[in-house]
């Protein structure tokens, strides 16, 4: 398709707003990105990238995040006044990886780094950023968005025809669509955060240092090497208006600092700092019109109880998920390939979280995250329950598997066919821009039928993949209907899937790493794209 105009304006340009637009790029549909900040923003803010958003990092081949992200380092207590170690412990639970997990520990890395990442990955489509660019209003219509624009004084009205708001909680996005936010503030946690560079004796790199009584006055330091060989940051956490003074002050941040570490400082400098408040908010919806919201413009951070407080003051939470969940949608409709209702989904998908508030542990590594309740979502093989509540929060559970679940990983397959021989993951096969038909069969005679009935599909949004047991010749095969064909050499796919080596079973993965359908053979398959694509 040719464009005169960028067709979407994605306002922000936090990690919701550039995994949006790199989405979106892939998925062949130009953006336009401003921010109405003139330089990019400093601090490390919330670094913690759970398992679920490394995988969708995966999916988006933005390797960096996962190769240069850190390992949440050990916490250590302090008996009070001194530097006695009290105990050392680990603040998330510790998962062993598995073939379907691959990415099976959080990792942390700067927002500061993390938009550096995700800008070179945008650049690469030739699109950057537009600095000190804010919106102050827009109007939309059936055809359209008119956005008015403004940088440095001047006013300009941008045609568009869709916008994603990712300008934060208190932006102009969701403030003129009038969402508000359901749940709750909680007045009874607050804290300053930033980053820091000082020097401490004794106070060793390898750890995140706890000082003070965190829910009366207390600091946290954790090491980051992106601030400098001396950077740190901190959480200070005391009565709300003590909070708010520190955060208003270089001097008092310094003193609080020295206070509550017993043992000999030296200050180099502030890098950044920050009043944080824990919330437990949702909008009541997240898109009117022509107009979507995502990241902190749609829920803000979260926190339940202290520690958990200062765990999401770190933590991005579910920061990829909705930004994939509308991007391969929107595109879908943009290219004319979908009905503008599929957009619908985003938000009554989105909305199922409102009810079941903010996970916990261990729902924050995101796996169990499901929409097994969507009305786009194909199951036959579930026996539906009525009155059985779904959790969209659940916690993973490798045992069972249902449409609407994300979808498992497995290594070591085998690719066949002339002149190849590779080894390859099912996650290598998973991208934003297209629908993956994984057809576990015992042979390539019982797919091709099935593969067959979906050669009039779109190549560049459907995929094709037979997935044989183990049993399986490894001689080269010849398939014009599938993209790939691979042996399931240690039975990784077909122990992760739930399907026996003499069984035809039809799994749809979305674009956004779900598993959209799991089908008996061609009927199912229609019956689910139908509910996707306008032409079946």
């Amino acid at each position: 398709m040719n464009y005169i105009h960028p067709p979407v304006l994605i306002v922000g340009a936090g990690p919701a707003g550039l995994v949006a637009a790199l989405t979106l790029l892939q998925n062949g549909i130009p953006v336009r990105i401003i921010d109405k900040d003139p330089n990019p923003r400093i601090g490390q803010r919330g670094p913690g990238i759970w398992p679920r958003s490394l995988e969708l990092f995966n999916f988006l081949n933005v390797p960096e995040v996962n190769n240069l992200g850190k390992p949440i380092p050990i916490n250590r207590s302090y008996k009070p006044g001194t530097l006695e170690v009290l105990k050392d412990f680990a603040m998330v639970p510790q998962m062993e990886p598995t073939p379907a997990v691959p990415f099976h520990a959080p990792k942390m890395i700067g927002q500061q780094l993390l938009d550096v990442i995700l800008r070179r990955h945008l650049e690469k489509f030739s699109c950057s950023v537009e600095m000190g660019t804010e919106l102050r209003s827009f109007e939309q219509s059936e055809e359209g968005v008119a956005a008015v624009l403004a940088k440095n004084g001047v006013l300009e009205t941008f045609d568009t025809k869709w916008m994603i708001g990712a300008d934060g909680a208190k932006g102009v996005v969701r403030k003129q669509l009038g969402l508000t936010f359901l749940g709750e503030t909680r007045d009874d946690f607050c804290l300053v955060t930033g980053d820091i560079r000082l020097k401490g004796v004794g106070l060793d790199r390898v750890y995140w240092h706890r000082f003070g009584k965190l829910h009366e006055r207390g600091l946290t330091l954790r090491p980051t090497d992106e601030v400098g060989e001396d950077g740190w940051q901190f959480f200070i956490t005391d009565r709300e208006a003590e909070v708010t003074k520190i955060a208003q002050s270089e001097e008092l941040v310094f003193e609080t600092i020295a206070s509550l570490i017993p043992t000999e400082i030296t200050f180099n400098k502030l890098v950044w700092v920050s009043k944080f408040r824990a919330n437990i908010r949702m909008v009541n919806k997240f898109s009117e019109g022509r107009v979507f919201v995502v990241g902190d413009a749609a829920h803000p951070t979260g926190g339940q109880g202290l520690n958990s407080g200062v765990q999401d003051a770190h933590s991005m939470i579910d920061a990829m998920g909705p930004q994939f969940n509308l991007g391969w949608k929107l595109a879908l409709v943009e290219k004319g390939l979908a009905d503008k209702s599929l957009l619908e989904t985003y938000s009554s998908e989105r909305n199922n979280d409102r009810k079941h508030g903010v996970p916990t542990q261990p729902q924050l590594f995101m796996l169990g995250i499901n929409c097994r309740f969507s009305n786009i979502v194909l199951d036959e093989f579930a026996t539906p329950i009525e009155g059985k509540p779904i959790n969209a929060y659940g916690v993973l559970d490798e045992g069972h598997l249902e449409a609407g679940d994300r979808a498992p990983d497995a290594p070591n397959m085998l690719q066949v066919g002339p002149g190849e021989s590779d080894l390859k993951t099912l996650f290598g096969l998973y991208r934003p821009w297209y629908h993956t038909v994984l057809v576990f069969a015992p042979s390539l005679a019982d797919a091709t039928p099935i593969l067959g009935a979906l050669e009039a599909c779109d190549h560049s949004v459907v995929r094709k993949a037979v997935i044989l047991p183990s049993s399986a010749s490894v001689a080269p095969i010849v398939s014009p209907c599938a993209d790939v064909v691979l042996v399931d050499q240690e039975g990784y796919a077909y122990s992760a899937y739930l399907v026996e080596a003499n069984q035809t079973k039809v799994f749809v993965i979305r674009p956004d790493g779900v598993i959209g359908a799991i089908v008996h053979g061609v009927e199912g398959m229609k019956k689910y794209f139908s509910k996707i694509f306008l032409d079946v």
